[in-house]
């Protein structure tokens, strides 16, 4: 199977950034459609962001103060955090989609492969 590897979570304060990583040895990410999940205890797993072919879509509630990317010849997929609230604070999934026609959705539905997370967290 894919095995994904996130990395760079941690214990900020509100208003802080963190920039988290993904990398895979098993395949080159310019060949997947990349996302990031997030899930805070007792909560449902949410997409945040993902790369579609070179398209980028975010959830809501972090337009304008995450960005995702990713790094070819590394073969890793960042998310880069601004801004960050207290409301944030999740387990941070990297993740694959199956299919094009599902990536822009960010659906927990059809996602192919999870990495293990990072956990970040945000204080006030």
């Amino acid at each position: 199977q894919v095995q994904l590897a996130e990395s760079g979570g941690g214990s900020v304060q509100a208003g802080g950034s963190l920039r988290l990583s993904c990398v895979t040895s098993t395949y080159t990410v310019s060949t997947k459609y990349m996302a990031w999940f997030r899930q805070a205890p007792g909560k449902e797993r949410e997409g945040v962001a993902g790369i579609c072919t070179g398209s980028e879509v975010y959830a809501d509630s972090v337009k304008g103060r995450f960005t995702i990317s990713q790094d070819n010849a590394q073969n890793t997929v960042y998310l880069q955090m601004n801004s960050l609230q207290p409301d944030d604070t999740a387990m941070y999934y990297c993740a694959t989609i199956i299919s094009l026609s599902k990536c822009r959705g960010l659906d927990r539905r059809f996602v192919g492969y999870w990495g293990q997370g990072t956990q970040v967290t945000v204080s006030s």
